[in-house]
C-alpha cells in the first residue's frame, strides 16, 4: 500500500504559527470525518449524486468488454489517437506516461512487443494538430474519441477534422477505424456512432470526467497499449476498502483531506503544490491540478452562501523545479503545502562511474542515480522544514499498474472529503459551463443568439 508521512505539517517540527497540532486536530475532527467517509459511501450508488466513480473498480462488466475488445484488434494498428479534453484525457495521460516504457512512442516495434504508439490530442492548436495529423498514417491508426455529451466544442472538432480525413483515405471502411467513448443513450456522438456503425464503450452516469480514469475513458486505452488493467483494478479495490475505515488515524486520505483543509482555513496557506520525484509521475501532476480546481474552486456553499473557497493547485516535479521553484517556496509567501511523492524502488538501478576523483565531483562516483533523486527529495523536505514550510510525502513502494492506481484512487477520495468538509458541490462545473456557453455563441451555435449578442457588447466595451 502506499503509505502518507504528515509528520511535517505538525506545529513540533514547523513551529505554532505555521504548523497544526495534528493530536488535537485529529481527535477534533474525527466524528465529522467518520460521518463524511460513512455518507460518501451511502450515497454513491444514489441518482445524481456524482459518486459512481467510487464503484468503478467493481465494474467487472466495463474490464471484460475492454480486455476483450483490445484482444480483438490487437496487430491491426500501429498508433491509438486519443481526442479527448481535461478529464476525457489528462487520466490517460497521466497513466500512459506512468507504466508505458519511458519513451514509448519513439521505441521500435519490436522494443514494443508489437503493441501501438498512442497519442493524445488535448488540445485544438492548429499547428500542433496539424504537425500530428500530417504524421501519422491514419490508415493504420484507431481513433478513440472521447466526450459524453458529444457536443465538446473542442474534441469534436478535432474528429469531424479527422473522420473527413480518414474517409478520404479509406472511404467506407474509414469507420472500422474509430471507436467512441460517450453516453449509453443521448448525445451527439451517441447519434453519429449509431448512424455510422462505430464501435462504442460507455462514460457512465453520475461519473463526471475529471473522475473518469479508471471508466471505459481510461481503461479502453490502456488495454490497447498493453497496460495490465487488473492489477490497475486490484489497486482500486484494495485502496477503496483502505479509505472506507472511518478512523482518521487510518484513512490517508481523510488525513490528507482534513490537512489541507486546516492549512488554508487556519493557516492562509492555499496553495497545494503536486511534486512527484519520478519523471514517470510527471502529468500526475497534471490531473491532479484538475481534479482540485474544477473540484473545490467554488464561489457558494451548498447552503448557498457566497464562500469563494478553493485551493490552487501547482504542478512540480522533483528534481527539475528544485532549481526553478524551491528558492520561492523556501523564500518566498508561505502559503502553501508541499506535496511530494517518493518511489521507493525504481524499475532501473542507474550506477554513477568513479571517474573525476581528483575534482569536487568525485565525490558521485559509485553511489547510484537512485540514492541521488532521494537523497533530492529528502534533503529538498527538511530544508523546507529549516524554514518552517509544511510538506506531506506519499511514497510509492514502485510504480507499477497497482500503485499508481491506489494513488489515483486515493487522490479522488481526499478531493471528495474536502469538498464534504468545505460543504461545497465538489462535483459540478458552473465557472467552466459560462466560458463554453460564450464558445458556443462566437461560433454560431443554434439557441445560443442572445449570448452571442450579449458578448459581442462587452467584446466591444473592452
Amino acid at each position: 500500500m502506499i503509505k502518507l508521512n504528515y509528520s511535517a505539517v505538525d506545529e513540533i517540527l514547523i513551529g505554532q504559527e505555521n504548523g497544526l497540532n495534528l493530536k488535537e486536530e485529529f481527535a477534533a475532527y474525527k466524528d465529522s470525518i467518520a460521518q463524511i467517509i460513512t455518507g460518501l459511501n451511502q450515497r454513491k450508488d444514489k441518482p445524481g449524486q456524482w459518486l459512481q466513480w467510487m464503484n468503478l473498480g467493481y465494474n467487472e462488466e466495463t474490464l471484460w468488454y475492454v480486455k476483450e475488445y483490445a484482444a480483438m484488434i490487437k496487430g491491426r494498428f500501429e498508433n491509438i489517437l486519443v481526442l479527448g479534453i481535461g478529464g476525457s484525457a489528462l487520466g490517460g495521460i497521466a497513466v500512459t506516461e506512468a507504466l508505458l516504457k519511458p519513451y514509448w512512442n519513439l521505441l521500435s516495434e519490436e522494443q514494443r512487443d508489437g503493441l501501438p504508439r498512442i497519442f493524445f490530442l488535448d488540445n485544438i492548436d492548429p499547428d500542433s494538430m496539424t504537425g500530428l495529423l500530417d504524421m501519422l498514417d491514419l490508415s493504420k491508426t484507431l481513433v478513440n474519441v472521447i466526450t459524453k455529451s458529444g457536443d465538446t466544442a473542442e474534441t469534436m472538432s478535432q474528429f469531424m477534422i479527422v473522420k473527413d480525413r480518414l474517409e478520404k483515405e479509406l472511404g467506407d471502411t474509414y469507420r472500422y477505424n474509430i471507436v467512441a467513448t460517450t453516453d449509453k443513450r443521448t448525445g451527439i456522438l451517441r447519434q453519429i456512432s449509431e448512424q455510422e456503425g462505430y464501435k462504442t464503450f460507455v462514460v457512465p452516469d453520475d461519473v463526471g470526467g475529471r473522475f473518469s480514469v479508471f471508466s471505459a475513458v481510461g481503461l479502453l486505452p490502456f488495454a490497447l497499449v498493453g497496460i495490465d488493467v487488473d492489477s490497475i483494478v486490484n489497486g482500486i479495490k484494495d485502496m477503496d476498502l483502505a479509505l472506507k475505515n472511518t478512523d482518521i488515524h487510518n484513512n490517508i486520505a481523510a488525513q490528507n483531506a482534513l490537512i489541507h483543509y486546516l492549512m488554508d482555513t487556519q493557516k492562509g496557506k492555499n496553495l497545494s503544490v503536486m511534486m512527484p520525484y519520478s519523471s514517470r509521475l510527471k502529468y500526475v501532476s497534471d490531473w491532479y491540478v484538475q481534479l482540485w480546481a474544477e473540484s473545490l474552486g467554488k464561489n457558494k456553499n451548498k447552503n448557498g452562501e457566497d464562500v469563494n473557497v478553493g485551493p490552487t493547485p501547482i504542478k512540480a516535479l522533483g528534481a527539475t523545479d528544485q532549481h526553478s521553484q524551491i528558492q520561492l517556496y523556501n523564500e518566498g509567501p508561505n502559503d502553501k503545502v508541499i506535496n511530494f511523492i517518493r518511489v521507493e524502488e525504481f524499475d532501473n538501478t542507474l550506477e554513477i562511474p568513479k571517474i573525476f576523483e581528483y575534482t569536487g565531483i568525485g565525490y558521485l562516483g559509485g553511489k547510484s542515480i537512485n540514492q541521488l533523486i532521494n537523497a533530492e527529495a529528502d534533503s529538498t523536505k527538511v530544508a523546507l522544514e529549516d524554514y518552517n514550510r509544511p510538506t506531506v510525502t506519499i511514497s510509492l513502494p514502485k510504480v507499477d499498474a497497482y500503485n499508481v492506481a491506489q494513488l489515483l484512487y486515493m487522490l479522488e477520495v481526499q478531493t471528495a472529503i474536502i469538498g464534504e468538509l468545505y460543504n461545497i458541490n465538489t462535483f459540478n462545473q458552473p465557472g467552466v459551463e459560462q466560458a463554453k456557453n460564450y464558445t458556443y455563441a462566437l461560433m454560431g451555435r443554434a439557441g445560443y443568439e442572445d449570448s452571442a449578442q450579449t458578448l459581442q457588447n462587452k467584446m466591444a466595451d473592452v
